[in-house]
């Protein structure tokens, strides 16, 4: 009797994927998107391109995730203090994009208005984490913590669209106390009161 059960190939190489990952941010950090191509990736990677091909199937989708995994550092953990939490996450981002540096952030903003596949794939990604902090808001406000009139999106606009206009136009420091004077500016007049981490459970 022949076995029809699909064969499984080898388990994807998580080092592989880390080389790849750290190849592509060094080369993207010293040639930006337009000079980033895959030869040179994989090149600096020290594996072949079809391995590359692999896992990613375009520069585009390969530079959009190196981001996300850049996002990813930063998280969002939801304590139960929305304050806390979101002045953690804004204090991530802000040191995610210093980290970066306004070069890389300006390259790769203009990269996303002129390669449509580049363009839609880190919308969407950045759709999921603003989704993720905009469900954090109404979670609050159900909680009776925020006002029913905070409109959870806008919100979360005030908070990261500041931060870049910092790093492309002024150029001033993205500082910790400067992503909690955000948070306090957009919830402080919508907050009805404190919580801490276990203050909705009592």
């Amino acid at each position: 009797m022949t076995d029809a059960r699909p064969r499984r190939g080898r388990p994807r190489d998580a080092e592989v994927d880390r080389r790849i990952l750290a190849a592509a941010r060094e080369t993207i950090t010293a040639h930006g998107y337009a000079g980033l191509s895959v030869d040179a990736v994989a090149e600096r990677a020290g594996v072949a391109k079809t391995t590359l091909y692999r896992r990613w199937p375009s520069k585009a989708r390969l530079v959009a995730d190196l981001v996300s995994g850049m996002q990813d550092e930063v998280g969002l953990t939801e304590t139960g203090d929305v304050v806390a939490d979101l002045t953690r996450l804004t204090a991530g981002i802000a040191s995610s994009l210093t980290a970066a540096g306004a070069p890389l952030v300006a390259d790769l903003t203009a990269a996303m208005a002129h390669d449509p596949d580049f363009g839609a794939t880190m919308r969407e990604r950045w759709a999921q984490w603003r989704r993720a902090a905009v469900d954090l808001l109404g979670r609050a406000a159900e909680r009776g913590v925020l006002s029913p009139g905070l409109d959870p999106e806008v919100t979360v606009d005030q908070l990261a669209g500041p931060l870049y206009y910092r790093l492309l136009f002024t150029g001033d420091p993205l500082t910790a106390k400067y992503a909690a004077s955000l948070v306090e500016a957009a919830l402080g007049a919508h907050l009805r009161h404190p919580e801490g981490p276990t203050s909705h459970d009592r």
